[in-house]
């Protein structure tokens, strides 16, 4: 069985396999987020491309988005696209889950994750941004010396993450399991980048590092898991841990398995910090390009917010900050594409997808159709005033995926970030180091290959 999409404007398939050398020669001259644009840009909105042995899919248009997504989704799940993810690093939990094994899983930690769900972590969110202003205002504030964004972000992120997931303080707990989660995300993404892969049985240096970063996480989490065990459920913190341990799944009566509670545990760590540093970063780099938008941000603060740190409902009267926030969600998505695996033979504008199909769905090109988004490499908060919102096609917009398969942690994800621009932009004024422009490309996820050095001063 197959499902069509119907669409207006007529658009055709077009193939597109570039030489190696073309390949190399082009993704050093340009990064290969850049040669992926590129790409988009000459061949349209629907490429099968053809890199080596491997071929894909590069689905862009938000029709397209909504069709792989949402209307033929039963056609599409996480294939083999992330195999590696699977057996590298996140195991079987949420993000890596598919067919009934994701829909139980969904079932059981979606109430968690609700708007008014994440609003139980709030007063997390305050107290790790207000140890960060108190950090930022003794170590570097007016010092002259720049600091990378990138990382004073995952600190904090990855603090937040400790704190709602496990109830572990930060310090030198901190610093290890953030820093072995790093060292596993970033031999992933560069052993998925390589054209010849190297076997996780060979002894080279990253292997080792891999490993090493592996079983330190995996036994920090095993060990926790058995010390709460250990007591009495009613001494059990009030955390995303304990959630996950103790809610029965309604349909099977059944509670979530001992593995998946490390690989979910795993994958909240993982998942859910790195993504919000970034987006973290990316913000005071796009506001230090935009005194505008920063001194439009400074009065809504300095007009609803008094010196000390946010209420939920005065963060409800902030909404050019959230436009901020959606903004730097369009230009710079944590990730800039994401894949669905064609699972049954399936048809897109008239084009036969085979079942095994490795389909690429490029959110950040489609961020930047010009179909749908008006001059779209400008930054332009007001693109989310609620009447310019509503009248923009619903899938033009996905930097967490869409559909059912959208990121379970998107409104934590969101709410933290509301949280910590506020509350950051209120005090402090961060520009780049002089003379410094950022080269963005992908990293697995997006980043700065000369990093994001900036200067933190007070406001």
């Amino acid at each position: 069985m197959t499902t069509s999409l119907s669409i207006d404007r007529p658009r055709t398939l077009t193939e597109y396999a570039p030489s190696t050398l073309e390949l190399i020669t082009a993704t050093r001259r340009e990064g290969f987020l850049g040669w992926m644009m590129s790409t988009w840009r000459k061949h349209g909105d629907l490429i099968r491309l053809q890199m080596g042995s491997k071929s894909l899919l590069l689905v862009t248009h938000p029709d397209h988005v909504r069709h792989v997504n949402v209307t033929g989704r039963e056609h599409y799940d996480k294939g083999e696209s992330y195999d590696s993810l699977r057996e590298l690093l996140l195991g079987h939990g949420i993000v890596t889950a598919t067919g009934e094994d994701w829909r139980r899983q969904r079932r059981l930690m979606a109430p968690f994750f609700t708007p008014r769900g994440v609003e139980k972590f709030f007063p997390i969110f305050i107290s790790d941004t207000q140890k960060l202003i108190e950090h930022w205002q003794t170590q570097h504030q007016g010092s002259g010396r720049p600091v990378e964004m990138l990382d004073e972000m995952m600190q904090v992120t990855a603090a937040v993450i400790l704190h709602s997931v496990f109830s572990t303080d930060s310090g030198d707990t901190l610093m290890r399991v953030k820093n072995s989660i790093e060292t596993m995300v970033s031999h992933i993404s560069n052993k998925q980048m390589r054209p010849i892969q190297v076997p996780m049985w060979v002894p080279t240096p990253g292997n080792l590092r891999f490993n090493r970063a592996k079983k330190l996480v995996t036994a920090y989490i095993q060990e926790l898991i058995a010390r709460r065990r250990a007591l009495p459920t009613e001494q059990w913190p009030d955390d995303l841990l304990t959630k996950m341990m103790t809610t029965k799944d309604e349909e099977s009566g059944t509670f979530m398995a001992e593995q998946l509670l490390v690989d979910n545990g795993l994958t909240m760590f993982a998942a859910g910090h790195e993504t919000t540093a970034r987006t973290l970063s990316f913000l005071w780099y796009a506001l230090s390009q935009n005194p505008e938008v920063e001194q439009r941000l400074h009065a809504e603060l300095d007009s609803v917010l008094g010196d000390g740190p946010p209420t939920i409902n005065e963060l409800k009267r902030l909404p050019y900050t959230l436009q901020v926030v959606k903004e730097v969600l369009r230009l710079y998505p944590a990730a800039p594409m994401y894949a669905r695996d064609a699972v049954a033979d399936d048809e897109l504008d008239g084009i036969r997808i085979p079942a095994g199909t490795r389909t690429i769905v490029f959110s950040y090109a489609t961020h930047r159709h010009p179909e749908f988004w008006e001059d779209p490499e400008r930054f332009d908060p007001d693109r989310w005033l609620p009447e310019r919102e509503a009248a923009r096609h619903a899938h033009a917009y996905h930097p967490f995926a869409i559909g059912p398969r959208i990121c379970l942690g998107n409104n934590f994800s969101l709410l933290e970030t509301h949280v910590m621009a506020a509350m950051l932009a209120r005090r402090f004024k961060l520009r780049m180091k002089p003379g410094h422009v950022p080269r963005f490309d992908m990293f697995g996820t997006l980043g700065s290959a000369n990093g994001l050095p900036m200067l933190i001063d007070a406001r």
